[in-house]
């Protein structure tokens, strides 16, 4: 009697022509639009302008592929330095092998140069990421069972992926850990929007919640899993990660609820209304010296009306003694009109 189980694809690459379609590439490029479509609608409605997060992702994005194939390479370089191995390997990312450890570290420094470039901070726009990067994670963990990779202990659970025999793998059921990081991820995100609207959280509190439940689910999950991995007081080195991770992260989120209680007010800055407010004051002067040029030409119409006033009440002094004799009784009935 046949087990139910969840096949797996006979090949993880389709050829379209010579152009070779990786079901992995394609798991990673989905949730990068997933992520960026998300982040876009939580920026905005917290005030900010859009196409500003897949600005910033332009940046992020790169820095995050090469941050977690670092971390892959480094935490298992025999697979590409040890003896037997091709180095060049290394540089096969289409082949699997991202570190989401590496990924967000080196991708936070992309995003704080695109951050810095776009004058808004860095913390804002990493909690209006926050899901869309767990739901990134999901989409992406479906590329290793394009690879038949990260499966967990021998099963027979109705779910249990069927692996079949090939380079350092036995053909068999197991538990299909990738499904559970990819359904986790899911309520990862989830409980991160919940809490963000309860909650109001901000200043880089809503990715700490996102990075802590995380690492809680990776923490069970990288327990289950078979593959070779390096060893530290018996628990594989991406549990450790894990916990320290973990508790980094709740530390954060307790420190900057105190320090910095609610929410930015301000995520983006309005450099165009900026600018609108400097040019502002130059149209206001051009009216000011119109009306100055006006209230000039009002003065020289009153300064004419008391000339003729002088002339009509009081003649001009001619500069010659007037004549005695009998007009010069008159002299003062002249004075008085």
């Amino acid at each position: 009697m046949d087990l139910a189980y969840i096949p797996s694809p006979s090949t993880g690459v389709i050829h379209l022509g010579p152009i070779p379609l990786r079901g992995y590439a394609f798991c990673i490029i989905i949730g990068v639009f997933v992520a960026v479509w998300l982040g876009n609608k939580r920026w905005v409605a917290r005030g900010g302008k859009p196409g500003t997060v897949a600005d910033i992702a332009v940046w992020a994005v790169p820095f995050g592929l090469v941050g977690g194939r670092l971390y892959h390479v480094i935490t298992d370089y025999q697979l590409y330095f040890g003896e037997g191995r091709n180095w060049v390997d290394a540089f096969k990312i289409w082949e699997g092998g991202l570190g989401i450890w590496g990924a967000i570290a080196l991708g936070a420094v992309g995003a704080w140069i695109g951050c810095r470039l776009r004058g808004i901070p860095l913390p804002a726009w990493a909690d209006a990421l926050a899901p869309g990067i767990a739901l990134a994670q999901a989409c992406g963990r479906w590329g290793n069972w394009f690879n038949q990779e990260l499966y967990g202990r021998a099963t027979d659970l109705p779910w249990a992926v069927e692996i079949s025999a090939g380079p350092n793998r036995d053909a068999g059921t197991y538990h299909p850990t990738f499904l559970y990081e990819s359904l986790w991820c899911i309520g990862v995100a989830v409980l991160v929007i919940w809490a963000d609207r309860r909650f109001k959280l901000g200043h880089g509190r809503a990715f700490a919640l996102y990075v802590a439940a995380y690492c809680a689910g990776r923490a069970w999950i990288e327990y289950m899993r078979v593959d070779e991995a390096h060893h530290i007081l018996g628990l594989r080195l991406n549990v450790w990660t894990s916990i320290v991770v973990f508790v980094l992260a709740v530390v954060y989120f307790v420190l900057s609820a105190k320090l910095r209680p609610g929410r930015e007010e301000v995520v983006e800055p309005d450099r165009s209304g900026a600018e609108g407010e400097k040019k502002d004051p130059a149209p206001a002067g051009a009216a000011a010296a119109v009306e100055a040029k006006d209230a000039g030409d009002k003065p020289s119409d009153t300064a004419e009306a008391p000339a003729k006033t002088t002339v009509l009440t009081k003649p001009e002094p001619t500069g010659t003694a007037p004549a005695a004799g009998p007009d010069a009784a008159g002299a003062p009935e002249a004075e008085k009109l």
